[in-house]
């Protein structure tokens, strides 16, 4: 009995707190329409930029088709590193003392905190599918389902992460410095723009260290699986990354994130319990 009240306690916790960061995105629609506005301004400027220029990266592929499903994933991406803003501005205002002094866990309020940010940048993400026929990639019910699932391990994974730092820095200004000195260099060596297989060495090595790379890699073969994605002989594939002559696939892409997100969520929870 003592277990399912705990239990109970702490599923209620994660709920209320999962919850408010729902009712914060509902009111703050310029915050809703800026993580919309960006990737699409991304997919218009180098879209439309490099596509000519650039040409088709394979038979079915053009630039656009390549960039589309990063920019996805660099939308879940930007949510979910956000998430930890929540946690500064609670602490300025005054809110998170309330929340310590309460009577839930400190891990259900990392876990609200969390999966509140994931489930508001998993569906920033899929409403970016409406842009998905006006660039000429096909849909169906079962790509859907299986980005869905992607979206809630990228984002997860994301948003332990800004949990993490935001157990660290006490300021709003401070926080989002930090994020955007983090934020755009990740997003730019992540693969979105163009193939991290095809790349210098030093950045290839750096791309492949960062998280967002594998995030980015798995939506794109998502999307594009079903396209003719053949390269000339001797060119590097611009799906899976390659580890000593290893391509890796959706599943792995997932594992490597799966891995990465459950090491950033017991170092965010661990932080945030040591706060006073």
């Amino acid at each position: 009995m003592g277990v399912a009240a705990a239990m109970n306690d702490f599923v209620r916790g994660v709920w209320v707190v999962a919850y408010r960061e729902f009712l914060r995105l509902l009111r703050d629609r310029a915050r809703f329409v800026s993580a919309f506005a960006m990737p699409l301004l991304f997919l218009v400027i180098f879209g439309a930029g490099f596509n000519r220029s650039v040409g088709p990266l394979s038979e079915d592929v053009d630039y656009i088709k390549f960039v589309y499903p990063g920019l996805i994933a660099q939308t879940v991406f930007m949510v979910s590193m956000f998430a930890g803003l929540s946690v500064v501005w609670d602490r300025e205002f005054g809110f998170l003392r309330e929340l310590l002094i309460a009577p839930i866990s400190r891990s259900s309020i990392v876990f609200g905190k969390i999966l509140g940010a994931a489930g508001i940048a998993v569906f920033q993400g899929l409403l970016m599918l409406v842009l998905a026929p006006v660039v000429g990639v096909p849909l169906s019910v079962l790509t859907v389902l299986k980005l869905a699932v992607l979206l809630i391990v990228l984002s997860v994974s994301l948003s332990s992460i800004g949990m993490a730092l935001a157990s660290r820095l006490r300021t709003q200004q401070g926080f989002q410095i930090f994020i955007q000195i983090f934020m755009f260099p990740a997003v730019f060596i992540s693969g979105v723009l163009f193939p991290v297989n095809d790349v210098p060495r030093w950045l290839e090595v750096v791309s492949k260290v960062n998280p967002l790379t594998y995030g980015v890699d798995a939506v794109r073969q998502v999307f594009l699986t079903s396209q003719t994605v053949t390269v000339a002989s001797g060119e590097p594939p611009i799906l899976g990354i390659v580890f000593f002559s290893h391509t890796t696939t959706v599943f792995i892409d997932i594992a490597v994130l799966g891995l990465f997100g459950a090491a950033m969520f017991f170092i965010a929870l661990w932080m945030f319990n040591r706060q006073a």
